[in-house]
């Protein structure tokens, strides 16, 4: 039966009906769906890490904490790529298109019941193995790596949740809901704080980890679990290794499981390195996760709204049309975060003040981490770009050739962490990443390029060269408003407050008079995003 054949009275659209959890969305409402919710919960994330450094500060205990996630995702990332839901949503996208829904549902079936059987066998070795692991790090404080211990074994039985949540999730994207993924990460991020509210006083830093599994059941994995049920997927534990679809999703994702890139390694790496004195692990990683949180809302937000859309137009053979979306969405993700670099790296020193500033966390610590944050900032738009043209590559089945050059760049890159920690500390290791990360997006880029999938001639140069104009103009700005306010060198909070207001008011204005002056797109574009 088709649409003509039963005809219903059109309904006329709810202001927040793109909210609801079957909303077929567009690659548009859907980026902003994603991004509205990434925000509300990197706004919850602050509010994790402000409590995390108030309560126990920096330094051989949140150093311990913060290493205890490497090896549960080290052992998801070598396992099942670290991107269940990636792979996955390509290969139902090909069922879906083909109508072939009952092989679908089987082909979940199968690769959720075996991938279980792997992973859960993987992580009892690991619970044995942990002691060896943690000893690496902190092979000379041992009350340390007894701490760590014991909160990686908390922590590992999480990943179960998050691979079969990634591959629930699957079922809703290709079916243009992108709802449920929306709330999962930040429901994983209030167990966090809950944890930590309700057991820290009894058990001290293992209630983060506590609260972290927990969040990792009822988030990631009761979401999508949910969100399959109702559309109708019943899972069966099943094992048929001659599945067709268990192939194809092996066929996928080994390249993930056998090779590394700098996405996944540089936290691993950062923390390897800054293992040396206590506290720089964690000031280095609290300065990371915020300037994770717009790359997570601009960047990822755009790249998990893209794949289902890059994943249909491909499968259906309209190459054209999939390379142009891929460059219409690293032009504008690239305009953006070039935009918000420069706020973000004007505004480092008040903005980490005001969030973790206070408690155990010492104005020293604050100083320290800012200035990591500024240097992050200026590599966002690689960050979110590659994220674009990663799930370019995953949507059209092709994994092996990115895994390949990412695990290269990763293997030389190593040595370039070591000898600018060498040279400059963990100031050093910050500008690593920051060169570790330029190589990765511009060999992506140049691969789809070679491979005639996405043409580098198709970015519109001259609107990126407007928005760099516009964060050129914008940091300069502001720069010369904080030297001018009154006490701008004695960190307050009220001082960070004011200084955020005024600085975030006038970067919007100097950055849109200056990409209207020039006669960009973007001012337009956003305007329309938002009606």
């Amino acid at each position: 039966m088709t649409a003509t054949d039963n005809p219903i009275p059109p309904v006329p659209a709810k202001r927040f009906g793109w909210l609801r959890p079957s909303h077929k969305h567009s690659a548009v409402s859907a980026t902003v769906l994603l991004s509205v919710f990434a925000l509300l919960s990197r706004i919850i994330g602050l509010v994790r890490d402000k409590y995390i450094a108030y309560t126990f500060g920096a330094g051989p205990g949140t150093d311990a904490y913060n290493v205890a996630f490497q090896l549960p995702d080290l052992i998801n990332y070598l396992l099942i790529g670290g991107a269940a839901s990636i792979s996955f949503v390509t290969i139902l996208s090909r069922y879906r298109e083909a109508n072939q829904h009952e092989e679908g549902d089987r082909a979940l079936s199968v690769i959720l019941t075996t991938m279980l059987l792997v992973l859960g066998g993987a992580i009892l070795l690991a619970e044995f193995f942990v002691p060896l692991y943690t000893h690496l790090y902190f092979p000379n404080s041992p009350s340390e790596a007894v701490l760590c211990t014991f909160m990686t074994r908390i922590l590992l039985p999480g990943q179960l949740f998050f691979f079969a949540g990634g591959v629930l999730a699957a079922v809703a994207l290709v079916r243009k809901q992108f709802t449920y993924q929306a709330v999962s990460p930040l429901i994983y991020t209030l167990g966090i704080i809950f944890g930590g509210v309700v057991l820290s006083h009894s058990i001290g830093i293992p209630s983060l980890a506590w609260g972290a599994l927990a969040g990792a059941f009822a988030g990631p994995f009761l979401v999508n679990a949910y969100a399959a049920r109702r559309a109708g997927v019943h899972y069966r534990p099943l094992l048929d290794f001659s599945n067709p679809g268990l192939r194809s999703w092996v066929r996928m994702s080994l390249p993930l499981m056998l090779g590394v890139t700098v996405v996944f390694m540089d936290n691993i790496i950062l923390t390897w390195f800054a293992k040396h004195s206590a506290g720089d692990i964690t000031r280095l990683m609290y300065a990371k996760r915020l300037f994770t949180a717009p790359m997570a809302i601009i960047g990822q937000a755009a790249g998990a709204a893209s794949l289902p859309f890059f994943a249909s137009l491909y499968s259906r053979k309209l190459f054209g049309d999939y390379a142009s979306a891929v460059n219409r969405a690293v032009t504008r993700i690239l305009s953006v975060a070039i935009l918000l670099s420069a706020a973000m790296f004007a505004l480092a020193r008040p903005a980490v003040d005001l969030v973790l500033r206070g408690g155990s966390f010492n104005r020293a610590d604050a100083e320290l981490t800012a200035l990591y944050f500024a240097i992050f900032t200026i590599s966002l738009a690689l960050w979110a770009s590659q994220a674009i043209y990663s799930r370019a590559f995953f949507a059209a089945g092709e994994t092996f050739v990115p895994m390949r050059a990412g695990t290269i760049i990763t293997v030389i890159s190593i040595p370039c962490y070591w000898l600018l920690h060498q040279r400059f500390g963990v100031i050093g290791l910050a500008w690593a990443s920051n060169l570790a990360i330029l190589v990765h997006t511009v060999t992506l880029a140049v691969l789809l390029h070679r491979r005639r999938m996405v043409s580098l001639a198709g970015l519109d140069r001259l609107e990126l060269g407007r928005a760099l104009l516009a964060a050129v103009a914008s940091l300069a700005g502001i720069t010369l408003l904080l030297h001018a306010l009154p006490h701008s060198h004695i960190q307050t909070y009220l001082g960070d407050l004011i200084a955020l207001l005024v600085g975030g008011v006038l970067w919007a204005v100097l950055c849109y008079g200056v990409l209207y002056l020039t006669g960009s797109t973007l001012p337009s574009q956003l305007r329309s995003r938002r009606a």
